[in-house]
């Protein structure tokens, strides 16, 4: 097999539902704009979803995770670990700190055992994202950042079209129109995020955070806060 084919199948296993980390016991506040009646149909739904995506993921998230990225591939314990305060910093409440950090201790644990080189030195780290653990393994695995984002971005994207199905609720064929649909915007969004200067990083998504924070307390709830 090819260095960029073992690059590949990597990729693919950091990006599978079969991750272990839960990743698909959380909404990201969908479910509370479902109960809302903001999000009520397939429109609404690619929408809401679309929205969360270009606000939040495609200028804090997604930047962030090429910078841990680089950070991991050179060793730069001091980025990573300045990079992940960041991440943890931009979460718009509570339940969505405690998702990332979740999943993010989850995937560190997974990496120490897979015996994946340098994952020993995330020890260290008191609380650690997701997007820090995911851009380390795929720095580690000298997997391209163009390639990474992409990838996390179809592996987020999936999760809450999945969420949808359950929660709107929506049918498989209206899941894969969506997929389809917002799938064709992350090419343009990953160029956006590899162009941005620190100084151009933001998240501004207030309607997520309001949502979000209300699912905290919802009183009937399929996914986990």
């Amino acid at each position: 097999m090819t260095r960029d084919a073992t690059s590949l199948v990597r990729l693919l296993q950091l990006a599978s539902p079969a991750l272990p980390v839960g990743a698909y016991s959380y909404s990201q506040g969908l479910e509370a704009a479902v109960d809302a009646g903001v999000v009520h149909d397939a429109a609404s739904t690619e929408g809401w979803i679309g929205d969360v995506m270009v606000l939040s993921l495609a200028t804090m998230e997604g930047p962030l995770l090429v910078r841990l990225m680089a950070a991991s591939s050179r060793g730069d314990t001091q980025a990573l670990q300045r990079w992940n305060a960041e991440l943890l910093a931009s979460r718009e409440s509570a339940e969505l700190r405690a998702e990332t950090a979740q999943m993010g201790y989850s995937l560190r644990r997974l990496l120490v055992e897979l015996d994946v080189p340098g994952a020993d030195t995330l020890a260290g780290f008191a609380e650690i994202s997701f997007t820090t653990a995911f851009g380390f393994a795929a720095g580690a695995w000298k997997i391209d950042a163009h390639d990474a984002l992409a990838a996390y971005l179809w592996s987020w994207l999936e999760n809450q079209v999945m969420a949808a199905l359950k929660s709107v609720p929506l049918g498989q064929t209206d899941g894969q129109r969506t997929l389809m649909a917002l799938g064709a915007r992350i090419p343009a969004i990953c160029q956006h995020a590899l162009q941005l200067g620190d100084d151009e990083l933001a998240n501004f998504a207030p309607g997520l955070a309001i949502l979000s924070a209300r699912h905290e307390t919802q009183y009937t709830r399929l996914f986990r806060s």
